[in-house]
């Protein structure tokens, strides 16, 4: 903490400020390199014999990210790095000393991170905020997405790119071509960006880098390499993507099959190129359907309602964006945007982008269509995010959302905003505020969230502490709260031990904690975690965890003391384990009367992968509990979920989910043929089955140790992304 403690004065801390806008800006360093430009675009085929790549920039000596910074690689790699009028141009030669180890399948996309990849980021906008990620395995099947702010890369947004790559003897190599209506740019003559380059080897659980990353010199974008691109080709993104999605359902009733539901839908989604660096999204009646369901969770005995994760491609591009600065790990605001409350949209509008070198801009309307809502059947959504570039990866910003539902409704807005005030150390807050009318009401409540946090990390050391203080009444529609009443303070303290050994890669004791005062009953609660974690070769996790901790609930204090397990491994090249438990104090969550019990929580996975193309995927997730005061079973609650998938080739999958629920007594089988050339351009026909354990008496249905089909449903979709 010695480097924090000398910045405490306001001369200090005002020339360390300037410093670092300095740097960012490339006050204290070189000018950039140029990036050559080639007159001959390389074929993309998987072998580096092009001119292009001859003449390209090429980059080596490769540093360790993972498990520990600044180290030697087990194995070498180069990335090479052109570009011509229209398009980047990136490849990396991945030399292996076993190539019959490579871990690498044909799968569907963003399906790869558990594998040997490469990975290849680029800044456009030379603002450390966010980057374009884009990753290829072995064999050329694709990934991709954005990286935030934080260096955390979201793989739900997919990009238009073309992709290669080749195992041989040498080892693999890989190539990609970025077509420049993929991503956004400054549309100047000559402009500066940021690239780097990262290389997967899962059996080593080893990152490696160039640059290579140092945690005591700042965040991960701004440490990436500078080089200097001049005469880009500005060409006006315009896309059109039709979309015709049928459904068809049928359930078991009174003996008979009964149609539920049979449906037939037209969307019509467009994309406009405002600027090189800003977009707008129109779409009438947007397709927002999932072509798979999301896996079973433990739906009973809950105090809040399940989080489930945006994947409609509509609300995806720019939604790094709706982080905000000021939150903690697990604190109650988890989202102030949580697109999945926007269920069924008429129509919807977006922008997102750049409206100057430092100002971003995002924003989404949409009205909703909830046919046999008693209050409104079309409530709509106002969302507008704004945020400006300070220096280094420090910005500032804002939020307004509204909700609108009959003569009711909920808006909230305010500032957030993250300051890097040293290399290792990040100060951010959020300040928020909500107002809200209850359909009827003549009053309106006013509600706050505030939040502060400062984070300390260097190779060794990670420190973060942070501040939250929610008001009972705050309320935001568009995003997701779990909890509200609180002021809560939380710590985080973990020591990476790197001990001399080929079996332990890293020791990491770590303490987590927070200690709550709940504002509505007036009561105390803390959650304290010891936790000891083992990092091992491929890519092994092992973790001992124990819990002192209790929970306010319904005026209530209850204790939550628990020990926990967990372990994962690639323990062979086509073998995966993951393993959870977690057992102690649990609470019966009836708000009338609530009462202590105990019991346990795991999950287990295991994914086999017998073939390039076949994969098998089996899990298993378990809840139970018990009334303390009489040791009875309230009950068991299992999930049994197969996932198995034959990828015919990397546009092409055939796929059947087999998911047995116990408390519902309930098997459901889903089929699903998939194809997908480029991201909008796809074909999906799919059958879902339910399985109950009744039968019908002629007069209702009476349980049974037999299996009847309750439900069934077909559907198919089509789209086609037209770009001009």
């Amino acid at each position: 903490m010695k480097q924090f403690r000398n910045m405490l004065s306001l001369p200090a801390l005002a020339a360390g400020l300037l410093l670092l806008a300095q740097a960012s800006a490339g006050g204290l360093s070189s000018d950039p390199p140029v990036l050559p430009k080639t007159a001959k675009p390389p074929v993309i085929d998987g072998v580096l014999d092009d001119e292009a790549w001859s003449a390209a920039l090429k980059v080596e000596g490769f540093k360790t990210y993972q498990p520990d910074y600044g180290r030697e690689p087990n194995q070498r790699s180069e990335g090479f790095l052109t570009y011509d009028s229209d398009n980047f141009y990136f490849a990396l030669r991945c030399y292996e000393t076993e190539p019959g180890k490579i871990k690498a399948a044909v799968t569907k996309r963003d399906a790869i991170f558990d594998q040997d990849f490469c990975e290849f980021l680029i800044d456009t906008f030379n603002d450390m905020q966010s980057a374009f990620g884009f990753v290829i395995n072995p064999l050329g099947i694709q990934g991709d997405g954005m990286m935030d702010i934080k260096g955390n890369l979201d793989s739900n947004f997919d990009m238009v790119w073309d992709s290669k790559g080749r195992i041989d003897e040498q080892g693999y190599a890989v190539e990609g071509r970025i077509p420049l209506q993929s991503i956004r740019f400054p549309n100047k003559k000559d402009i500066i960006i940021r690239v780097v380059f990262f290389r997967q080897i899962v059996r080593a659980s080893e990152m490696d880098s160039y640059p290579a990353m140092n945690p005591e010199q700042g965040s991960l974008l701004g440490q990436t390499l500078a080089v200097r691109v001049s005469e880009l080709k500005y060409k006006r993104v315009i896309e059109v993507l039709p979309a015709l999605t049928h459904t068809t359902s049928y359930a078991h009733s009174e003996g008979l099959w009964q149609r539920e539901t049979r449906s037939t839908e037209f969307s019509l989604t467009g994309k406009l190129g405002i600027t090189s660096d800003l977009i707008a999204d129109a779409a009438y009646n947007p397709d927002f359907s999932q072509v798979e369901s999301d896996a079973g969770q433990v739906d009973i005995n809950l105090r809040y309602d399940l989080f489930y994760p945006e994947k409609r491609p509509f609300f995806l591009e720019g939604s790094e964006l709706w982080l905000f600065a000021g939150n903690f790990e697990e604190a109650p605001l988890t989202a102030v945007v949580y697109t999945r409350k926007i269920i069924n949209p008429v129509f919807g509008l977006k922008i997102t982008g750049k409206i100057s070198a430092k100002d971003t801009l995002a924003a989404i309307y949409a009205q909703d269509e909830l046919p046999g809502d008693e209050v409104d059947e079309h409530p709509d959504f106002t969302i507008v995010r704004y945020r400006h570039a300070l220096w280094g990866d420090s910005y500032i910003g804002g939020f307004y959302t509204g909700h609108g539902t009959g003569d009711g409704f909920n808006r909230f807005g305010g500032a957030d905003g993250r300051f890097r005030v040293t290399n290792t150390s990040v100060a951010s807050f959020h300040l928020f505020g909500s107002w809200t009318r209850e359909q009827g009401a003549e009053t309106v409540r006013p509600g706050h969230a505030l939040g502060l946090d400062y984070s300390y990390s260097t190779r060794s050391v990670n420190l973060d502490i942070g501040y939250q203080d929610i008001s009972p009444d705050f309320q935001v529609d568009t995003g997701y709260a779990y909890r509200t009443g609180l002021r809560r303070l939380a710590l985080f303290g973990m020591y990476t031990f790197y001990p001399d050994s080929k079996f332990f890669q890293k020791i990491e004791p770590f303490y987590w904690s927070y200690h709550l005062y709940d504002t509505i009953d007036r009561m105390f609660q803390t959650t304290n975690l010891f936790t000891l974690r083992f990092w091992l070769p491929r890519s092994t996790l092992f973790r001992l965890d124990f819990i002192l901790a209790n929970e306010v609930y319904a005026g209530g204090r209850f204790g939550r003391n628990q020990l926990g397990l967990n372990f994962n491994s690639q323990i062979a090249k086509s073998l995966y384990l993951y393993a959870f438990w977690r057992y102690g104090g649990a609470i019966y969550y009836d708000p009338e009367v609530p009462y202590q019990g105990y019991g346990n929580r795991a999950e287990a996975e295991v994914t086999f992968q017998p073939t390039e193309n076949l994969n098998f995927d089996l899990s298993l997730t378990y809840s139970d509990f018990y009334r303390e005061s009489n040791k009875e079973k309230i009950y068991d609650y299992a999930i049994l979920r197969s996932r198995n998938t034959y990828q015919v080739n990397k546009y092409l999958f055939l796929r059947a989910i087999f998911e047995y629920n116990t408390y519902r007594r309930r098997l459901t089988a889903d089929l699903l043929a998939s194809f997908t050339y480029i991201p909008g351009t796809v074909l999906y026909v799919g059958y879902g089955s339910a399985f109950e354990k009744v039968e019908w008496d002629g007069q209702d249905y009476m349980e049974s140790d037999r299996y009847l089909e309750t439900r069934r449903g077909f559907f198919f979709k089509v789209s086609y992304l037209w770009r001009y």
